[in-house]
């Protein structure tokens, strides 16, 4: 095919024999990328604004030119840009092929090799069209382009995806975090938080991203707990000159400004590193190093700061090595206020009803470098080594009625505090070896440590004393009321990839019509959770205190006032669990291009598991434990059909499986304010098949449009549930036979007007949409529940829809770019965002579902190139700033209708950042 084009280049080039001009024609390949077409070059005749860009095979053509001589310029971004002088011959094609690398090629060259930036948009799209497989990635300039800062909010730039309000969780097409994978250059990454099986995508920042690759089809060299998504991390290498730049941001949200003063616990930081931990004596309250008081911050404005810098260093003839190094820190502010409500009643009566307010402060910091080191073209190693600190504060009041206080009208407070933080070091190892034109290999090895901790939680629970006066005192019904607690959570992970692939039946262009592939891939996970709470019990109504005293807890629980021997008491509550997971596969496919149009992957992947889970909790204080361990085959298909030049289409067909998580399976209680989490330990693993049809259509290198529809059948999907009981505690089942899901994806990218002025600088304006439609059905047994679980369902609906899918979502961007000269340019880009109402939670014993209400988003975000080496960027986020509710759905409930009820209500505010970046 690329000989076609070539020939059809000249053939066009030599009809200007009738106009006595000539013709310039070439190739462009990349000579340190095993000589790859080099699309998206600039070739410009020196002295003239005559000239063109290499298309997606490389291929260029300068025609109509007069006969003489002429001195072309050759360049692309992060290469040497090249001067060669040719003679054009009047009715004669001249081609000149030229291979482009970080130095200069010699003339005695005969391929021009170039390596296409996958930061790019148009990159990624080249590779998308190109790919057997389906592929969809989001590159760093379009990162930049649409403000996105996190990695979280990168992958909802996708079709069919979204993110849940303050949280990392991903939700692929209906499918949450459960469902997911989570890679960083295709080696898995521990999670962070004991309730997911993914670490929380918003602690990775973008600076450490050359692009997020999210395949939403199984491939057989890829994990097959999978059915949402693949989401793989792909970490910047350096490319160009050497370089140092440095970023500054400053920032504000809207509800923080609008507050006359910020509370945050006691204890951490601003920075987020410190690390609290109990004292000798840990059932006495008074013996703390911090304090039971929220403190003032005077740090409400967000900020950010990043370094990064790369050089390669030549270590020879073919020999070179890539260096980078990025390292950022991030600072910010969040206030929200509004209606809390749990554990809602068929009746639509909220068992707890509070207003809350809510203070947080979340801080990330990152270290990266990579090393590229190229040995020759046939051999690499790539080591990439990443330090993640991430923490979170949250100081949260709740004024308002529970059903546990003393009286039916009682309005008590609740304040609590809690740190989060996040360690995370990775070691990865990648190597690439072409020992010939038949056999190439690759390998990766891994090894990750993660330490999460809460290193101290702290709540105090106050109610009106019983005389009915407006003098309060300590709550303490239960051990949640007035509390210290401490949890870690150490994960460390070893994987390892290693595949050897083999080329056949050679054609006639020296390219291979079939590619076969044979690889191991393992990882063994070993999981310590461990949690300690320190309960207090002041004797009721002993201590007393106005409202305004609320914040002098520590005058209260101090060695005068709480005595253990004058009828207080203080009790220890220890849970823990420890396990593992191994996943030994072998797998294979075979790649085979049956001609020009038609090309098929068919794969297959044995995977051995064996998860093991052991815990203590206070319903087994002796221990319990089990084992999951089958051997599985994991079948797929992907094939391709080329219909013309910018048109394909594409099936994939599979089947995988989805493992419940750690804490999932484990009978240990997990209490918010409110709302309580108890795990299920008969859970078993859901078996996933699914299919996929696209149609692609390229108009040109950086537009697109693309449909695609899909379905999954998910047998004994697991959910979220709400006991049958009258806690109305929430946990874990696989709730029913099956689970079907079918829906219609839509991405296109356009551009309205793009053109170049006589001194080639460009004016664009560009308009991007992608949205999805989905089915979702699946059927609820109560049977079932019973029989496998031993507890009751009583399932309130007999069919619903799965937890977190919405059925419709959409985003869209247009964007308008204008060059000014040279290095200096402007692009304001506005996005917005929706999505349709989700499932909650399962309702059961006749309550309603939990549906989170449809929300929008609207953002603004400025960036220019004040010149070559001074960057400023400006944002507004949020601009809508509407509002996030959450209601019961009790008016359609089969027997007992009443009036919805809000179970929560708030607004995030508005963000405005003002961002600065020096590059030297």
């Amino acid at each position: 095919m690329k000989k076609i084009t070539l020939f059809i280049m000249l053939f066009v080039a030599a009809i200007s024999y009738s106009q006595s001009t000539g013709s310039v024609v070439g190739k462009l390949t990349d000579k340190e990328y095993d000589n790859e077409p080099l699309a998206f070059a600039n070739v410009l005749i020196k002295g003239t604004t005559k000239g063109t860009t290499s298309d997606i095979d490389g291929l260029y053509s300068i025609e109509n030119l007069e006969a003489g001589s002429y001195t072309v310029i050759f360049s692309f971004v992060g290469y040497e840009t090249q001067e060669i002088k040719v003679t054009v011959v009047a009715n004669k094609v001249t081609t000149v092929n030229v291979p482009m690398g970080a130095s200069a090629a010699s003339l005695a060259e005969v391929v021009i090799t170039t390596t296409t930036k996958r930061e790019s948009e148009t990159a990624l799209l080249l590779e998308q069209k190109k790919a057997v497989a389906f592929k969809a990635s989001i590159g760093a300039d379009e990162l930049s382009r649409k403000g996105v800062s996190d990695v979280a909010t990168a992958v909802t730039k996708v079709s069919g995806i979204s993110k849940q309000e303050g949280s990392g969780s991903i939700f692929v097409r209906g499918l949450g975090d459960r469902y997911n994978i989570t890679t960083l250059n295709g080696l898995p990454l521990p999670s962070n938080n004991p309730s997911n099986k993914n670490i929380n995508l918003d602690i990775f920042t973008t600076d450490i991203v050359e692009y997020v690759g999210i395949s939403k089809t199984f491939e057989s060299q890829n994990y097959a707990d999978f059915g949402g998504a693949n989401i793989d991390i792909v970490s910047k290498k350096f490319s160009g000159s050497p370089y140092v730049s440095i970023g500054l941001g400053l920032g504000a949200n809207t509800n923080v400004l609008k507050v006359d003063d910020f509370y945050l616990q006691d204890g951490p930081s601003y920075s987020g590193f410190d690390y609290g931990k109990a004292p000798s004596k840990p059932l006495l309250p008074y013996n703390y190093a911090t304090s039971w008081d929220r403190q003032t911050s005077k740090n409400t404005l967000n900020n950010s700061y990043a370094l990064s810098g790369g050089r390669k260093f030549s270590l020879g003839s073919e020999s070179s090595l890539g260096t980078f190094i990025t390292a950022s820190f991030d600072a910010d502010n969040k206030y929200i206020e509004g209606i809390y409500r749990t554990n809602i009643t068929a009746q639509g009566t909220a068992n707890a009803d509070f207003f809350k307010k809510s203070y947080k402060h979340n801080t990330n910091s990152t270290v990266m470098g990579t090393a590229d080191y190229k040995i020759n073209n046939k051999n690499s190693i790539l080591y990439t080594a990443m330090f993640l600190n991430s923490s979170s504060q949250d100081y949260s009041e709740y004024d308002g009625k529970n059903v546990e206080f003393p009286g039916q009208d009682i309005i008590g407070f609740i304040k609590r505090g809690t740190f989060d933080k996040t360690q995370l070091l990775v070691n990865q190892l990648l190597g690439k070896h072409k020992f010939n034109d038949l056999w190439d290999a690759e390998w990766n090895i891994g090894y990750s440590i993660l330490d999460n901790t809460i290193p101290d939680r702290m709540q105090n629970t106050f109610v009106p004393t019983s005389d009915g006066s407006s003098i309060y005192t300590f709550f303490k019904n239960s051990s949640i009321n007035n509390h210290r607690y401490f949890q870690s959570l150490d994960e460390k992970e070893f994987s390892a990839n290693l595949s050897v692939s083999y080329n056949f039946n050679k054609k006639a262009d020296d390219e291979f019509k079939g590619k076969a592939t044979l690889g191991y891939s393992g990882k063994m996970k070993n999981v310590d959770f461990n949690s300690q709470q320190y309960s207090f019990f002041p004797e009721t109504n002993k201590t007393t205190f106005t409202r305004d005293n609320f914040n002098n807890t520590d005058l209260y629980l101090n060695a005068t006032n709480f005595d253990l021997s004058a009828g207080d008491s203080s009790s220890r509550l220890l849970q823990l669990y420890n396990g593992h997971l191994n996943i030994h596969t072998v797998y294979g496919n075979v790649l085979y291009n049956f001609n020009e149009q038609l090309s098929v992957i068919i794969g297959g992947r044995f995977e051995q598991i064996e998860q093991y889970v052991y815990y203590v909790s206070l319903d087994f204080p002796d221990g319990s434990g089990n084992t999951y361990a089958p051997v599985k085959f994991l079948p797929s298909l992907i094939a391709k059909y080329k219909l013309n030049d910018k048109q394909n289409l594409k099936f994939a067909a599979s089947n995988t499986y989805t493992l419940p998580q750690f804490k999932e399976k484990v009978r240990i209680l997990f209490q918010e304010v409110g709302q309580s989490y108890e795990g299920n330990d008969k859970l078993y693993a859901s078996t996933n098949y699914n299919a996929d049809l696209s149609w692609e259509l390229y108009p040109s290198n950086n537009e697109i449009l693309t449909v695609t529809a899909f379905g999954k059948l998910i047998q004994n999907p697991i959910n979220e549930m709400f006991t049958n009981s009258s806690s109305g505690n929430i946990t874990y089942a696989n709730t029913g036979e099956k689970a079907v899901i079918a829906g219609v994806e839509i991405e296109l990218r356009k551009n309205i007007f793009n053109f170049n002025n006589d001194s080639d600088l460009e004016e664009k304006l560009s308009f991007g949409f992608n949205g999805s439609y989905m089915y979702q059905d699946q059927d609820l047994s109560n049977i079932k529940v019973v029989t496998e679980n031993g507890f009751g369902a009583n399932f309130t609906y007999q069919n619903s829809k799965l937890s977190g899918a919405s059925d419709f979502l959409a985003n869209s961007d247009i964007s308008y770019l204008k060059q000014f000269k040279n290095g200096k340019d402007i692009t304001a880009t506005l996005t917005y965002a929706y999505v349709s109402d989700k499932l909650a939670v399962l309702g059961t014993s006749e309550r309603g579902n939990l549906i989170d209400k449809s929300i929008s988003r609207l953002d603004f975000i400025l960036k220019s190139n004040l010149s070559k080496n001074l960057k400023m960027g400006l944002s507004y986020k949020n601009i809508l700033n509407p509002t996030y509710r959450r209601e019961t759905d009790q008016s359609k409930a089969p027997l007992i209708k009443t009036a919805d009820v809000l179970a929560s209500s708030y607004k995030i505010g508005s963000n405005l950042s003002l961002s600065l970046n020096y590059k030297f």
